[in-house]
């Protein structure tokens, strides 16, 4: 009795690159604009969260229908990115965002893993949108925190494939990732609201039209400060479900990605 395969996560595709790209570009210009701008510029993360959830939102749609292009996933994966975008959205709620806990972060890692980066970075987007709307959370932080949750899951997708990992190595990988993109995300999410938080100290404030290292100085004093407990928590909590959970739902979303079927080539039998 031989043992069927992994399920590959979905490769990307030319265009559905082109669309990441395009939309990751948009998102570092969105988090690191105010570095570069003039101090009597008047930034504000507010006035410009507007335009970037407009942009973001066709160009989720885009990378969409660029990946069923390139991979001709139909209706299933779809139906699939809506399951597990509802079952993330209804996890946040749980950890409250109390000192940082937030279970939905384990389910984006072995989301991501299973069913490749372009799958993974629009489900981490829709499930921040869909938890946003559950919990009250919708403001001008809310499209940075897609773009942010999105590159998490997106990194897990582009890990060495299941092939060559295996087992518990592939989850103390996933676990080791979970960890250190949970610090990431929080970093990414502090450059967003450090800039708008003036007076807090001559050490770790920021000085709109100082030199880009003299901010990012203070930024880092900031995080240190401020945010790293807060990211351990998060941390430690999606290392904990992941290796607690991760063998049991890996097993259950190959399973469903193996019976969808997205990675086979559709045939018309005409006899």
């Amino acid at each position: 009795m031989t043992a069927r395969p992994h399920p590959r996560p979905l490769p990307l595709g030319p265009r559905a690159a082109a669309a990441l790209t395009l939309v990751t570009l948009i998102g570092i210009a969105a988090f690191g604009w105010p570095l570069l701008a003039d101090g009597r510029s008047g930034l504000s993360h507010s006035q410009d969260a507007p335009w970037l959830f407009a942009a973001l939102l066709p160009l989720l749609v885009a990378v969409v229908v660029a990946t069923i292009a390139d991979q001709g996933m139909d209706s299933k994966a779809v139906a699939m990115l809506g399951v597990l975008a509802a079952v993330g959205a209804a996890l946040r709620p749980l950890g409250a965002g109390t000192a940082g806990l937030e279970p939905m972060f384990f389910l984006m890692v072995l989301s991501g893993r299973v069913l490749g980066p372009g799958f993974g970075f629009v489900l981490g987007s829709v499930t921040m949108f869909a938890s946003a709307l559950l919990t009250g959370g919708v403001g001008p932080w809310m499209p940075f925190q897609m773009l942010a949750l999105g590159w998490f899951s997106l990194g897990a997708g582009l890990l060495p494939g299941p092939a060559r990992i295996r087992g518990r190595a592939e989850l103390w990988m996933l676990a080791a990732y979970g960890f250190a993109g949970s610090f990431a995300y929080g970093t990414v999410m502090n450059l967003q609201g450090w800039v708008l938080l003036q007076g807090m100290g001559q050490g770790i404030s920021f000085h709109p039209g100082d030199p880009v290292p003299a901010n990012l100085a203070r930024f880092l004093a900031y995080c240190l400060a401020t945010s790293v407990g807060w990211d351990l928590g998060r941390a430690a909590l999606t290392v904990v479900l992941t290796l607690a959970l991760g063998t049991t739902l890996l097993k259950a979303l190959r399973r469903a990605t193996r019976k969808a079927a997205f990675d086979v080539p559709i045939c018309f039998d005409m006899r």
